[in-house]
């Protein structure tokens, strides 16, 4: 299973970071943020090999490809903003953290204004069919 590995490449980052922090604490910082980026293109492959079940999922529920489309942006969006973050509290940045959680959650809005569309439009739909 692929957490297991996750897990462990997590953990001996940690340590590896630990280890480094009282001798060359620029190299613990390395040894993290290579750790980070690391779990990303992991977690990134594992999720790029499962893409077309949403496609399905979409062709199944008759839900536009687009809409799917957007609804995997933003979660991906959420997701890397968040890990994004993070790493930036793990660095003593909060306040840049913080502004870069509200920067995505406005993208994420932005790109929710379709999707809002769509459901006003069937509202309006199932309305006019009340006689």
């Amino acid at each position: 299973m692929e957490i297991f590995q996750l897990v462990g490449i997590a953990f001996v980052t940690a340590v590896a970071a630990l280890l480094l922090k009282e001798t060359k604490p620029e190299l613990s910082f390395a040894v993290t943020v290579a750790g980070g980026i690391i779990l990303l293109l992991f977690v990134f492959e594992v999720f790029r090999g499962s893409i077309t079940i949403f496609g399905k999922i979409g062709d199944l529920s008759g839900i536009d490809a687009a809409l799917i489309k957007i609804l995997l942006k933003m979660i991906g969006i959420g997701y890397l903003v968040e890990f994004s973050a993070g790493l930036l509290s793990d660095f003593g940045m909060n306040s840049l953290a913080d502004k870069l959680v509200f920067c995505g959650k406005v993208v994420i809005l932005v790109l929710a204004v379709p999707i809002l569309e769509s459901v006003l439009s069937l509202v309006v739909d199932l309305l006019e069919l009340i006689p």
